[in-house]
């Protein structure tokens, strides 16, 4: 795709971002993988709550990009393009985000964590996971739209077919089971970007 492109797009996405928290001289970026259903988007609000962070929510940037989604590869790759790209400028300017985004393979997180290293940026790779009967339940409330919330589209037929593709995450990283108590996982977290 062209650079201009990408350009064009990181700069539509970096507009719908609102304000920006406070440049840190060595910003966190943490990524968070898990199938839809999961509790991503929640985690990431709490995570938030405990320390200033911008959340990048991938679901909420396809709809900035792409109002009426089509979830082709294509759109996918141009999405991703644009994120990485603003992953980069905001890493550069010191502030601290969270991708919240499914990141299942390791070749696509291998792509994030050369930004980091690159960029010297505080990387925290975190695992999120709950039982199948919960997720569910959740994608089940969220297709009768009892979740406002959530800008996902995925339901528990895309959660079948994308378990398949989960990889393994081979580098340090926190898991957290949002079925139960994440207080935990969370206070660990902000430990480990305040280090």
């Amino acid at each position: 795709m062209a650079e201009t492109q990408v350009v064009s797009d990181a700069k539509r996405l970096a507009a719908s971002l609102g304000e920006l928290p406070e440049p840190a001289a060595r910003p966190a970026f943490i990524v968070v993988s898990g199938l839809p259903g999961t509790g991503k988007t929640y985690f990431c609000a709490k995570l938030a709550e405990r320390h200033p962070l911008l959340i990048l929510e991938s679901d909420a940037l396809r709809k900035t990009l792409f109002p009426t989604p089509t979830y082709s590869p294509a759109e996918s790759a141009r999405l991703f393009q644009a994120i990485h790209h603003l992953i980069e400028g905001l890493l550069k300017k010191g502030v601290s985000l969270v991708l919240d985004a499914t990141n299942l393979s390791e070749r696509y997180r291998e792509r994030l964590y050369n930004i980091a290293d690159r960029l010297n940026a505080k990387l925290i790779l975190v695992r999120v996971e709950a039982p199948p009967e919960v997720v569910y339940q959740r994608l089940k409330a969220r297709a009768e739209g009892a979740d406002s919330q959530t800008h996902s589209d995925a339901d528990w037929t895309v959660f079948q077919k994308m378990k398949h593709s989960v990889q393994k995450i081979r580098r340090n990283h926190f898991a957290v089971d949002t079925s139960r108590d994440i207080t935990p996982v969370l206070n660990k977290i902000v430990r480990e970007i305040n280090r």
